[in-house]
């Protein structure tokens, strides 16, 4: 994510195409949610995924393998009709699951061909399946639902989630607002693949993540489908809708290009947009093959969200990027979206490692040198909020987009890079980038493959930076 009120942040992405998942991450991701998530009580499925920073979001029980979308929005009256099937597999005996939903009205759930019982209770849709379903099962659950969809207030006093405009909707979930267009399990622990099949009125773009399969215009309506085939996060998933001027593409080794831009962000978007395949070309050197079958972006014209993401294969702009931007979102690809968080104390692997890779891209192409842009930061006085928290454990929810998580997070690396050498730095982030490839990682796993690749004992470096109260000591 970058925001507004904070330097822009970049990120990158490359240009191979990703041919297969890996069959391992289901087990991976099952074991990383038995060891994360509460069981609940006997065989009811917990209400949440143990975040400490976000107690409710996520739920235990069950993992999602899939997700089908189907929606229909009016851009006049904001009506949102949804149809979610989730594809899902019981991780414990279940007679009863949560799903997080925030606002809508439910009309119907189904678990397999049976109607099921369901409450409310607050962002928690509960679901009472009729037969008690066994550990290790495989099951489908259909929800019906309809309503005006609202954003949700984050923390820090920002929006996320659907949030209307002018002529549709803004969608961008970090961290929370998934829950606020389709019932999901809202948690990066949970990843799935994913079919939207939005339908809007004519003359409106529906842009979602992964390649576009189809559009068909009748009775004064587009339908637009969408196929996301590698594993997502839920607040990464998008049905942004707008009046877009869309440009095709594909670009070396079959990644198919889409971007969507709002015609009054066009003349300042444009010269950046065209840079695009260029930073996922430059990304995909250091890191590795770009992670999916789709790139892009979506320039929308939303003036009162202040902010763009990384929303999986194409980011989400608010206006029309800077180059730094672009970057950043772009970086994320790899580190946010393919390697994923398992709890959000560790969002520096996220934004540290996307604002680092906006210093890599200055220092390559004619700008300042990062040791430069590390100098400037690190002469701000100690009493400056850079060094009012330690990036590697921020405290709660509403500190994780500050700018100790973006900036002392990429001085982290930095610090790691002086520390290990040109070489072993840039084989530590193309080697965490490929060997966490559509799954998980964390702090602690970083930390023992910087010193396996290095062979160097760095962890006291990171430690510093990542954990220590104030403004650190130079370590290098």
């Amino acid at each position: 994510m970058t925001s507004s009120r904070r330097p822009a942040v970049r990120r990158r992405t490359a240009l191979l195409r990703r041919e297969t998942v890996l069959a391992t991450i289901p087990l991976a991701v099952a074991a990383l949610l038995g060891a994360a998530a509460p069981l609940g009580s006997g065989t009811t499925g917990a209400a949440g995924a143990g975040d400490p920073y976000f107690p409710l979001s996520g739920n235990g029980g069950y993992d999602v393998s899939h997700y089908d979308l189907t929606l229909g929005y009016d851009t006049s009256s904001r009506h949102l009709d949804g149809t979610a099937v989730l594809t899902a597999r019981a991780t414990q005996r279940l007679s009863r699951f949560d799903l997080d939903l925030s606002g809508l009205t439910v009309t119907s759930v189904r678990v397999g061909r049976d109607g099921a019982g369901f409450t409310r209770k607050g962002q928690e849709l509960v679901v009472t399946p009729k037969n008690t379903l066994r550990q290790g099962q495989e099951f489908k659950v259909t929800v019906r639902y309809q309503g005006k969809p609202k954003p949700v207030t984050d923390p820090d006093g920002s929006t996320d989630g659907w949030i209307p405009t002018d002529d549709g909707a803004f969608v961008a979930g970090q961290p929370q607002g998934a829950m606020t267009w389709y019932p999901a399990n809202n948690h990066p622990l949970d990843k799935a693949s994913y079919d939207f099949t939005i339908t809007v009125p004519k003359g409106r773009t529906a842009v979602a993540n992964g390649v576009l399969r189809g559009q068909r215009t009748e009775h004064g309506r587009t339908t637009f489908r969408w196929h996301q085939a590698e594993p997502m996060a839920a607040y990464l998933a998008t049905a942004t809708v707008g009046t877009f001027t869309v440009r095709r593409s594909t670009l070396p080794g079959g990644v198919q290009l889409y971007d969507a831009v709002d015609p009054r962000e066009a003349r300042a978007a444009d010269p950046v947009m065209k840079k695009l395949p260029s930073v996922l070309k430059w990304e995909a050197g250091l890191f590795g093959p770009y992670p999916y079958r789709a790139a892009g972006s979506i320039v929308d014209h939303a003036p009162d969200v202040g902010y763009a993401l990384e929303t999986q294969t194409r980011p989400v702009y608010d206006s029309a990027p800077d180059l730094d931007t672009l970057v950043h979102e772009s970086a994320h690809q790899w580190f946010g979206d393919s390697v994923s968080l398992t709890k959000w104390q560790d969002i520096w692997l996220n934004e540290g490692f996307a604002s680092y890779t906006e210093w890599l891209y200055e220092e390559q192409h004619g700008g300042d040198s990062a040791q430069k842009t590390f100098d400037g930061l690190y002469a701000h006085p100690a009493k400056d909020k850079l060094w009012a928290y330690p990036p590697g454990n921020p405290g709660d929810g509403g500190k994780i987009f500050g700018d100790p998580v973006y900036d002392r997070g990429a001085m982290a690396l930095h610090e790691l890079r002086r520390t290990v050498g040109d070489r072993a730095f840039l084989r530590i982030l193309r080697a965490w980038a490929t060997q966490h490839r559509d799954g998980h990682g964390t702090t602690e796993q970083f930390i023992r493959l910087a010193e396996k690749e290095s062979g160097k004992k760095v962890a006291p470096v990171l430690h510093t930076w990542l954990y220590t109260k104030g403004k650190p000591k130079k370590t290098v």
